[in-house]
């Protein structure tokens, strides 16, 4: 069951393990049905599920305008938020619950999956991370991952992406596969051990399933 860390202005469901040494996976997420994941992955590991972000501010690297019509623009406070996870809400996380995780990961789908992936380049807590149909296509993201050194190199990256998300129109999200194909193999040539996974599908489907998929496999 879960409980809700108090004090902080942002909702955080935290589903904790029976053991207080089980791995803690932070999962940014759209909305709490995320939760639903505590049950796929069972006392494998404490789950703690963020959600109530400012995401397109929240979880993008560095400002970007709207990459869609319609859609809202990006703040660019990925390493803002970064910072308060490492410094803030892991700590508080693992001091109210009592926890001594093994390692903390974190997974997140979507924008939350790039966001994952560049928390390894502002601070050294997740050892494994899951990148979900990440937004691998954001501009300058895979130059800057290749060309930058991260804080603590992690022990497991999980990739995947719906065949069909690469077949849009849209100039900046055509480029997701090459994109994830490209890092998937820039970090496994570095001794990371990587796993990509394509799914049948577009980018809106079975998010729940895809997510479950890709912390399964950073937990093994």
């Amino acid at each position: 069951m879960a409980d809700e860390l108090k004090g902080t202005d942002l909702c955080i469901d935290v589903f904790p393990s029976t053991s207080n040494t089980a791995p803690l996976v932070l999962l940014n997420a759209v909305n709490k049905e995320e939760g639903l994941i505590k049950k796929e992955i069972g006392d494998k590991a404490s789950l703690a599920v963020i959600s109530d972000l400012v995401w397109n501010d929240d979880l993008s690297p560095w400002p970007c305008d709207a990459v869609f019509r319609g859609g809202a623009p990006f703040g660019g406070k990925a390493a803002i938020y970064a910072e308060r996870l490492s410094c803030e809400i892991v700590p508080a996380i693992i001091e109210n619950y009592a926890l001594h995780p093994e390692y903390i990961a974190i997974a997140g789908y979507s924008l939350a999956g790039l966001f994952a992936l560049y928390t390894a380049y502002c601070t050294g807590i997740f050892s494994r991370i899951a990148s979900v149909s990440g937004s691998l296509w954001y501009p300058g993201f895979s130059e800057f991952a290749r060309s930058h050194s991260m804080k603590k190199r992690p022990e497991r990256i999980y990739f995947s992406l719906g065949d069909k998300e690469a077949r849009t129109s849209n100039r900046y999200m055509k480029g997701v596969e090459a994109e994830t194909r490209r890092l998937s193999a820039f970090y496994s040539a570095s001794g990371i051990s990587t796993k990509t996974e394509f799914n049948p599908g577009n980018h809106f489907q079975n998010h729940i399933e895809r997510t479950v998929k890709g912390i399964q496999w950073i937990l093994e």
